[in-house]
């Protein structure tokens, strides 16, 4: 597969059930646990309370997607997941996917986007923090592994 150019336009839009595919596999590759499956993902694209995003570039090439969930009664939507191509990393991608979760959650009139973390992903964190994150909070054996988590919470003014 030849890499993505740097300069290439990343395109966030919501999902389609003919991502179904691209979803899975990225989902496949990027977590060796705590996996969304692919019953999951089918859910949630028809969802009022989740809403699933995918980053592409150059004529609809996939390159991550971001999953936000909106429960109802809160005014807090909540960063799920997120995952990039392995060659799309750095390229802005994981950006293009988060300020397209904000925009969601604003337009469900959320006043704040909350995410967890492993605490050993430092290349997430930096990226949160880089956009405004604020940590929150810690969560000892979060994941499906025993990994911890952090908490980031950015509020959506």
């Amino acid at each position: 597969m030849t890499p993505m150019p740097a300069t290439a336009a990343v395109r966030v839009r919501r999902a389609e059930l003919s991502d179904l595919d691209d979803l899975v596999a990225l989902e496949e590759q990027s977590f060796a646990g705590d996996r969304l499956s692919r019953a999951q993902y089918r859910r949630h694209l028809d969802s009022e309370s989740a809403q699933v995003l995918v980053a592409s570039a150059n004529h609809r090439r996939f390159l991550g997607t971001a999953v936000v969930f909106f429960r109802k009664g809160s005014k807090v939507a909540r960063l799920y997941s997120i995952a990039t191509r392995a060659e799309a990393r750095g390229k802005g991608v994981g950006s293009a996917l988060i300020e397209a979760a904000e925009l969601a959650a604003r337009r469900k009139r959320r006043h704040a986007l909350r995410l967890e973390v492993r605490t050993d992903n430092h290349a997430a964190i930096r990226l949160y923090e880089r956009l405004g994150y604020a940590r929150i909070g810690h969560y000892a054996s979060y994941y499906e592994d025993g990994a911890d988590a952090w908490r980031y919470e950015k509020a959506l003014g």
